[in-house]
């Protein structure tokens, strides 16, 4: 038999000692090792909020649901594990990383449309993956944290996998690399291996892609108790905060790596900004409004986007957003349906910031997205198509901003609706259009659908929901294909016998966003309201939290 070794006279000595000090001694050293674990403690992820949810009951759901379907077995059949579908050609494309980018951007649209075949088959996939590449390639930072990581973490916090959790923070650590640049504004790329980054074509960091990864991030640090996860984001806040600019609000859409100072001279709402303007409300909502800096952001750029960048044409009542060149800040008169987000920000803003907004900037941001709600509509509605267009020329002539035109209104009494909220019939004939098609594809895109969702689910009126579904039944009749579904080369003009030209393309975020908002617009059975769940620019749902003040200590937040 084995016997511990001889204890020396010292060192039973010390031991004695040790047991002879007083008892608070003890009672410290307790407390502080709970001090300590309090962080890990309140973190502890809570059960699953719901149970995986059943197939719909309502028909026009169900089709929803089986237009996923559809598309995703085209995917598995013939492209799976490569990123995406290519829907005429039946082959793969590997074109963000080639880990199954489909498979984590779909996910969790899998749990909420209740599919529990295609949810398995996916946790399975994932769990077995490691997110390797060769020495040569790069993970885009933005695309990679917005598709794969906020996928992850919304599908965990649907359904409590703690296996999610786990790759989540794996593939979150993979990433911070990317962030250890001398400004801390991320690389455009990053080797997970090797740590490695490189730039991308600008040079330099465009808006969006510094300034939409701190929902995900700052889910993950409350969730695993790494402060690396907080701190590195919100430097990145801090440096918006104090950033030398031309007025409150107005961020150039590109930005030096290095110095962490701005060298772009275009201020906008669509390509390169986009979801930077949206992420300071929805950091604000994530947690629970306890982030002054983000509700300070948010404000200022609110009001930059509505007085510089909202423009109106009269002769249509059509409430535009455009871009503008700060030196000068003359627009370019472009409108893009990535900027049909902002409808449905500004409606959130006004709905869940009744406490922070003004009642003038109340009033003022609910006309605005009613006005742009509409806009993006009529470009949808004006296609013989049914499908809106990339981009569009509004005409020049005519076009005054919108403050001026709403400021007259409101002189005049702001009786009945505000420029650019009126009723406006859809219009076939492209000369009388009040634009010209620029970029006549519709990529499958989410933006104009996402608000359409937020204004319905808001209060502003079944019309949202009516227009929804006509561009649901558009897009089966024009983008469906045997297998899956197509972009639409253009919109505008038909090939033959009324049929629409397609690309050979099935974007990832047409599974993780256009369907899913659809769906949750036609199934009442599912709800995640705006008071309990944040959507981050992928559409992946992630739950508000709390602070606890442990980590409100740790992080320095004062709400």
């Amino acid at each position: 038999m084995l016997l511990p070794a001889p204890v020396s006279m010292s060192a039973a000595t010390a031991r004695l000692k040790l047991l002879r000090r007083p008892r608070w001694i003890a009672a410290v050293l307790v407390l502080f090792f709970l001090w300590l674990a309090l962080p890990l403690l309140s973190n502890r992820p809570p059960p699953p909020p719901f149970p995986f949810p059943p197939p719909p009951r309502s028909a026009t759901a169900n089709r929803i649901r089986s237009a996923f379907i559809h598309a995703y077995t085209g995917y598995l059949t013939h492209a799976f594990p490569d990123d995406e579908l290519r829907p005429l050609s039946l082959r793969n494309a590997t074109n963000l990383n080639g880990w199954g980018l489909t498979v984590f951007d779909g996910l969790d649209t899998m749990w909420i449309m209740g599919i529990p075949e295609l949810w398995d088959h996916a946790i399975e996939y994932i769990a077995e993956h490691r997110f390797q590449m060769r020495p040569k390639d790069f993970a885009p930072f933005f695309e990679t944290n917005i598709r794969y990581l906020g996928g992850m973490l919304s599908a965990y916090a649907l359904s409590g996998n703690p296996l999610l959790l786990e790759k989540a923070d794996e593939l979150g650590a993979l990433m911070l690399p990317a962030l250890d640049t001398p400004s801390g504004l991320p690389a455009f790329a990053v080797n997970p291996q090797s740590g490695l980054t490189r730039p991308g074509w600008t040079g330099g960091t465009l808006w969006a892609e510094a300034l939409s990864c701190q929902l995900e991030y700052k889910y993950l640090a409350h969730l695993t108790s790494n402060p690396i996860y907080f701190n590195k984001v919100e430097d990145i806040m801090a440096m918006m905060e104090t950033a030398n600019l031309t007025g409150p609000g107005l961020f150039p859409t590109v930005w030096d790596t290095k110095t962490g100072t701005s060298k772009g001279r275009v201020f906008s709402a669509g390509a390169f900004a986009d979801s930077a303007h949206e992420y300071f409300l929805k950091q604000y909502l994530l947690t629970s409004h306890s982030e002054p800096r983000a509700l300070s952001l948010y404000i200022d750029v609110a009001e930059a986007i509505i007085n510089h960048l909202l423009y109106y044409l009269p002769d249509r009542d059509f409430l535009y957003v455009t871009d503008i060149d700060l030196p000068t800040m003359k627009p370019s008169y472009k409108f893009e349906h990535l900027s049909c987000f902002l409808p449905g920000m500004f409606m959130l803003g006004v709905h869940t910031l009744s406490d922070e907004l003004t009642p003038e900037q109340t009033t003022k941001h609910q006309w605005a997205a009613r006005g742009l709600a509409k806009a993006c509509w009529l470009t949808y509605a004006d296609m013989p198509s049914g499908l809106g267009p990339d981009e569009v020329i509004m005409q020049k002539a005519g076009s005054l901003p919108w403050v001026r035109a709403y400021a007259e209104w409101q002189r005049e009494g702001g009786e009945s609706e505000a420029p650019g909220s009126r009723e406006t019939e859809p219009e076939p004939e492209r000369d009388l259009r009040g634009y010209k098609v620029r970029k006549s594809a519709y990529l499958l895109r989410p933006e104009a659908l996402e608000s359409f969702y937020i204004l319905w689910r808001l209060g502003e009126g079944d019309v949202w929901k009516e227009r929804s579904w006509k561009v649901f039944e558009a897009i089966e009749v024009v983008a469906r294909t045997p297998e899956a579904y197509a972009s639409v080369t253009d919109v505008d003009n038909t090939v033959l016998d009324g049929e629409f030209k397609l690309k050979d393309e099935m974007p990832s975020y047409f599974l993780a966003e256009t369907l899913k908002y659809l769906y949750l617009m036609f199934n009442s059975d599912v709800e995640y309201p705006f008071e309990d769940w944040v959507f981050n620019t992928e559409a992946h749902l992630l739950p508000v939290f709390r602070w606890s003040e442990a980590e409100k200590l740790a992080y320095n937040i004062s709400s």
